[in-house]
């Protein structure tokens, strides 16, 4: 079931993000691929203050 909840977490996360910056780099759509689901429920907030992709990979590196 949590498997279940994650992928419809990431594809959600990825929706959005296409929505709100454009058309995402298959780089950067492999690293969220990559996420665990609190990754990817905290970058489904963060996401809401992104203006550019620039904002996203700022918040990758926070995670490093």
């Amino acid at each position: 079931m949590a498997k279940g909840q994650q992928k419809g977490e990431r594809s959600l996360i990825l929706r959005q993000l296409t929505r709100q910056l454009g058309e995402l780099p298959k780089a950067t759509q492999a690293r969220i691929n990559t996420l665990s689901l609190e990754q990817l429920e905290n970058l489904g907030e963060a996401l809401l203050e992104f203006e550019a992709i620039a904002d996203l990979e700022t918040w990758f590196r926070v995670l490093e």
